[in-house]
């Protein structure tokens, strides 16, 4: 990194934020990458000639924005860019995955025929208590966990006496499964987000801290003729993955 004071300016902007922004363009143009250390609090100070406080400051800027993270002893590490997915496509997370460049993965939690509870029932318009399959995985971009996953299977699509094959699981897509196996495409479907914190079990799935922020994505599919296929609840990293949406103005 080559800057130095000169970099600064004075005016209406201060040199924290503009310390910010030199270290934002340094991560986008690819001098920093995912998993590398920036310039320390000291290095900041000494480089610009600026207090301590204000070079924490900065760097306070980037961990709130969610471009890097601050751990005692290593410093402030780069993140990975989030993963991105519009509200208006629906996608398996293989495809999803793919289409930004990372490899999708899966970490099977288990496969089990469970009655249905009251909110799954009612999802998929069955009776309470009904058969229907669960398939409960993790899901990993680049082999890092990314989501957490919990899939209802309508029993009038995947018969509860034949559920997916463990071994197909880890290596494949479920949406992908559902449409070779059975001939039933997934055409569309409702979604529901909102925000929430990681209790201590899902804090060890997605390997982050208890009470980290996630994003809590409830999502009812249906096939061609509008059939509810499945009813999944998929709960991300905050820190990783965002939804965008496009607006019109009528």
């Amino acid at each position: 990194m080559a800057w130095d004071d000169e970099d600064l300016v004075d005016g209406p902007v201060p040199k924290w934020h503009q310390i910010a922004e030199l270290l934002r363009s340094a991560i986008a143009d690819g001098e920093f990458t995912a998993g590398d250390a920036l310039p320390s609090e000291t290095l900041l100070t000494r480089r610009f000639g600026i207090s301590r406080t204000t070079a924490r400051s900065a760097l306070n800027e980037l961990e709130g924005d969610q471009l890097v993270s601050r751990r005692s002893g290593k410093g402030t590490i780069v993140l990975p860019p989030k993963v991105e997915q519009p509200l208006n496509l629906l996608a398996s997370f293989s495809d999803d995955m793919r289409a930004r460049g990372l490899a999708p993965g899966y970490r099977l939690v288990a496969v089990s025929v469970l009655p249905a509870p009251a909110q799954v029932a009612k999802e998929l318009g069955l009776a309470e208590g009904d058969d229907a399959v669960c398939v409960d995985r993790v899901l990993l971009a680049d082999d890092e966990p990314i989501a957490s996953s919990v899939s209802w299977l309508s029993p009038r699509v995947v018969d509860p006496a034949t559920p997916p094959p463990e071994a197909t699981l880890r290596d494949s897509s479920l949406y992908e499964w559902i449409e070779r196996t059975t001939g039933t495409r997934i055409s569309s479907g409702e979604e529901y987000i909102e925000g929430g914190v990681a209790d201590a079990q899902l804090a060890q799935r997605l390997a982050v801290a208890k009470g980290a922020p996630i994003l809590i994505a409830r999502r009812r599919s249906l096939s061609a003729t509008a059939v509810p296929l499945e009813y999944v609840v998929i709960t991300y990293r905050a820190d990783r993955y965002r939804f965008r949406i496009e607006l019109t103005r009528p």
